[in-house]
């Protein structure tokens, strides 16, 4: 019987790690990437003796794949994955097929904004309580990868919906949604419901045994629940209302209750991540750990001493009075509606980069109360002076965050705050929005 081939789109992080996975089962594995492929992903594959092609997709080579992995960064429309489609070869994602080889239980964290902050603050109070256990998704190393290095007995996921879309016998032990507002509208033709939809998957397969924790304050994760059949044990979370088991907010503590056993309740002052945001993000990982039976005292203290993520509102300088904070992570209008709201003075906003459909509305009040000037940062800025031309006096554009760091430099006084949150993705002057922080980074040091 000749082996079966699996064809892996995408050389990244996920698509390396599939490739190292699949060459490990013994499958013939070839690897192929429309863009170049980076050096050190190059460097791996070389070692590991795995055919790969760079720049292009030859045709020839793929359409004759037993099974398809294909990077989350791929839309469903492109050509390949449409002849794909003609042919029924199955295309899947990376996650679908790593949880094949492995027999460790997954906490999988989506929703449109806090994943990484979730997934990080869980994944610490686990490593903490002494479990034995991997980070992964969209963060930190291929989930594939550590499946075929290592061996843990736990996972904590963070699972895009481009990555849901491609899940289809995958199931979650634990799966967390903590939010759903519109992001990537443009590959799910325009429709909230669709994106909604994609959200939801993370509950799939999932049966009476398993839980679902969610956030019973957001009113599109409300409305997906109607239509949805959930098996899983349900778990929300609120800062409005009281729940009798999940996690809700009195007054200033967090009270978090599962099944009435031995309730955890944590003063917010007490938080290290603060602001509105992180009192949900910081509910749905205590709910996680509730759920896993760890003890109190270790959630209170891993809640209590977790460090900021590099470029999530993150603290970077303190220059003439002013306070610079990279927020590069924010690729949504929401992400930047959530600093805007943390940071308490006078800003000087630095946004713009690759508009994905984005309506800026939700902004508006909170630019009229805290934004005194917009600096944009992109190739195509019309969008946000349409946006804003009424609401702040002076909007900016720029073209490298050298220049961008300068101007909102000079436009700050004793006091503001210069915030860089671009509300858009980074591709049209940056790698990624590691890289568009990092640069953030360097300007600011060189004032």
């Amino acid at each position: 019987m000749e082996k079966q081939r699996i064809v892996i789109l995408g050389a990244g992080e996920s698509g390396v790690g599939a490739a190292m996975l699949a060459q490990k089962q013994g499958f013939e594995v070839f690897v192929s990437d429309f863009g170049a492929i980076a050096d050190r992903y190059k460097e791996m594959l070389v070692e590991l003796n795995i055919v790969f092609e760079e720049k292009q997709h030859t045709e020839a080579l793929i359409l004759n794949a037993t099974e398809v992995i294909k990077s989350p960064g791929i839309a469903g429309t492109v050509a390949i994955i449409v002849a794909l489609k003609k042919k029924k070869i199955p295309v899947i994602s990376e996650i679908e097929f790593a949880k094949r080889y492995t027999t460790a239980k997954t906490i999988c964290i989506t929703g449109s904004n806090g994943k990484t902050t979730t997934t990080t603050l869980t994944y610490h109070i686990l490593k903490k309580a002494g479990l034995n256990v991997g980070l992964a998704g969209n963060i930190g190393h291929s989930f594939a990868a550590q499946v075929a290095t290592e061996n843990f007995d736990w996972y904590v996921l963070e699972i895009s919906s481009f990555m849901l879309d491609d899940m289809f016998e995958f199931r979650a032990d634990v799966a967390v949604l903590l939010n759903i507002t519109p992001d990537h509208l443009d590959r799910y033709d325009y429709k909230m419901a669709n994106y909604a939809a994609s959200k939801m998957r993370i509950t799939q397969n999932q049966t009476a045994a398993d839980q679902f924790i969610y956030c019973a304050d957001d009113e599109e994760t409300l409305k997906a629940l109607k239509g949805a059949k959930i098996n899983a044990m349900r778990y929300p979370f609120s800062i409005r209302k009281k729940v009798e088991e999940g996690a809700y907010l009195e007054g200033n503590t967090i009270h978090i209750n599962i099944n009435s056993k031995d309730q955890l309740t944590m003063s917010i002052s007490e938080l290290a991540l603060q602001g509105k945001h992180n009192i949900y993000n910081s509910m749905a990982s205590g709910i996680v750990a509730k759920v896993l039976d760890i003890r109190n005292a270790t959630i209170r203290e891993s809640m209590g001493d977790i460090k900021n993520i590099e470029h999530r509102l993150e603290h970077v300088a303190k220059i003439s009075g002013v306070d610079y904070i990279n927020d590069s992570k924010a690729t949504n209008v929401n992400s930047t509606w959530y600093a805007l709201e943390s940071v308490n003075s006078d800003v000087i906003l630095i946004m713009g980069g690759v508009d994905k459909g984005n309506d800026y509305d939700m902004l508006k009040d909170l630019v009229k109360q805290k934004v005194k000037a917009i600096v944009c940062l992109g190739k195509n800025n019309k969008r946000i002076h349409e946006a804003f031309e009424n609401d702040v006096d002076i909007i900016v554009n720029t073209f490298s965050a050298h220049e961008a760091v300068q101007v909102a430099y000079h436009l700050a006084t004793k006091g503001n705050t210069v915030l860089l949150s671009p509300a858009c993705a980074s591709f049209d002057l940056f790698k990624n929005y590691e890289d568009r922080g990092n640069q953030f980074k360097m300007a600011v040091k060189e004032l």
